[in-house]
């Protein structure tokens, strides 16, 4: 297991020595000592990324040249399947078996996809009179920070990593301190397959001494950022007081899954709504945390949701290849959760099913699925992202409130629709304002299809070619013929 930083091709200790502790959710055991990187191992990282790309040997070689080598990688990622999924399973308390049939191949499959894609990027001509020819081209920004989360670690990382190294960009990523593993596997993957020195550079650490410094440093070109609200502000304030970098945020939502009285299949929009919450403890920044649902089927569809979690949410072991439900990241955010929860009941909403702590494996942060229902839209379980598996309950009166409860939070990353009247759905899918809108579906995707939020989930995209547009400049040539 590679526990120390990745700089210029070679894994190093922190410059001061320092380690901290990766601990398994699953049980609260001690993984390993982990590198702590700071300042001075970001300094490190950042100058082999600088020299990398100024080297040009990634940066100007042949586009599919590099497309070979990130195919390469997704082809090792997939041979080194059970090792990553081990990882990935005993770092986050994600079920092994989502790590072994989702996150390792999705990641692997981002790679490749933008290994394929990248050749197929074509520069412009601008219009001109005859005596010039003017050509518009895409070029890589420089050093790219990647800042990822802990939820899905190496889906994260890839969709960062993919477009930035398929662009030409070196890359500086800091993983989360609570799930650093993963990345630190991948970049041996990375350099096996080709990627040059200094090209890639892992430096794990906590965010307010790695991350703050990465976010702060002149020579990143970019930061590109998934996590929390108060933690993207950061960033930007960290940009505008250094070199005014770019930034793009992912920064998670309040989701609101719509389910109005003609919804032709409400088994089917209950069994969507417990997976868009349920799944991965509910740590997923696109989850369904709200249900608005029209008062007319309202008892029906509750009813069916408390019993299809009921059935299939069974906190487990992790590492049991049939577990659906595994651990939180640790036991201080299942408390966080537990106490948002708490604190709501106490202010007067009602918890309809769930809300225990609970403990398949001794030590381990597990929660039940939980169902509330709370009066008040102002109470913060029903406009702060919780990130555990709490659904919240709104009763609408009509098509109109729906669309006004839906509407009404800071977010907007995800929401879905469930009506059986098509002209229905396109008035409402146009009104939702939403990075993504599933209608009588959820959470499906491809990666053709872009991913990111209005408002307070943020700006920019992650997945498709328009993800390239984050990690390029555009330059133009302006060439004389006369």
């Amino acid at each position: 297991m590679r526990t120390d930083a990745f700089i210029d091709g070679r894994y190093v200790p922190a410059a001061d020595g320092r380690t901290f502790a990766t601990v398994s959710p699953r049980d609260g055991t001690e993984i390993a000592q982990v590198a702590r990187g700071g300042a001075e191992d970001i300094d490190r990282a950042v100058a082999a990324a600088r020299r990398a790309f100024e080297r040009g040997d990634w940066a100007y070689a042949d586009p599919a040249a590099r497309g070979r080598v990130l195919v390469r990688l997704a082809a090792l990622m997939a041979e080194h399947l059970d090792e990553l999924a081990g990882i990935e399973a005993t770092d986050t308390g994600h079920p092994i078996g989502d790590a072994r049939g989702v996150d390792v191949p999705n990641a692997a499959r981002c790679f490749a996809w933008y290994g394929e894609a990248i050749d197929k990027v074509y520069g412009e001509i601008a219009p001109t009179g005859a005596d010039a020819l003017a050509l518009i081209a895409r070029e890589p920004l420089g050093v790219v920070g990647a800042v990822v989360p802990w939820n899905y670690p190496l889906i994260i990382t890839a969709w960062k990593l993919a477009p930035a190294l398929a662009a030409g960009n070196s890359v500086v990523l800091k993983p989360a301190e609570q799930s650093p593993l993963s990345a630190l596997a991948l970049a041996e993957l990375a350099a096996q397959a080709g990627v040059p020195d200094g090209v890639l550079n892992v430096v794990p650490g906590y965010g307010e001494e790695a991350g703050q410094a990465l976010g702060r440093h002149y020579d990143v070109d970019k930061i590109a950022f998934t996590g929390s609200v108060p933690v993207g502000r950061l960033f930007q304030r960290y940009a505008g007081e250094s070199n005014g970098k770019a930034v793009s945020l992912e920064l998670g939502g309040k989701s609101p899954q719509v389910v109005l009285a003609d919804a032709a299949d409400l088994q089917a929009a209950a069994e969507a709504i417990g997976w868009g919450i349920f799944y991965n403890a509910g740590q997923t920044c696109h989850a369904g945390s709200r249900v608005v649902v029209a008062r007319a089927v309202r008892d029906e569809l509750v009813e069916r949701v408390e019993r299809f979690a009921a059935e299939t949410f069974v906190p487990a072991d992790p590492m049991d290849p049939d577990t659906v439900l595994g651990a939180l990241i640790s036991t201080e955010h299942l408390e966080g959760v537990m106490g948002r929860v708490q604190r709501a009941a106490g202010a007067g909403a009602r918890v309809l099913v769930g809300g225990e702590r609970a403990e398949p494996v001794p030590g381990g942060a597990y929660m039940t699925p939980t169902l509330i229902e709370a009066p008040d839209r102002r109470d913060p379980i029903v406009t702060e992202e919780v990130f555990g598996p709490v659904l919240v309950i709104q009763t609408a009166e009509d098509t109109n409130q729906a669309l006004e409860l839906a509407n009404d939070t800071r977010y907007g990353l995800a929401a879905a629709l469930w009506t059986s009247d098509v002209r229905t759905a396109g008035r409402l899918a146009r009104r939702l304002r939403a990075g993504t809108v599933w209608v009588n579906t959820f959470d499906a995707s491809s990666m053709a299809t872009p991913f990111g939020g209005f408002r307070d989930s943020g700006h920019g995209r992650d997945r498709s070619l328009h993800a390239l547009e984050a990690y390029t400049q555009l330059k133009t040539t302006w060439i004389s013929l006369t």
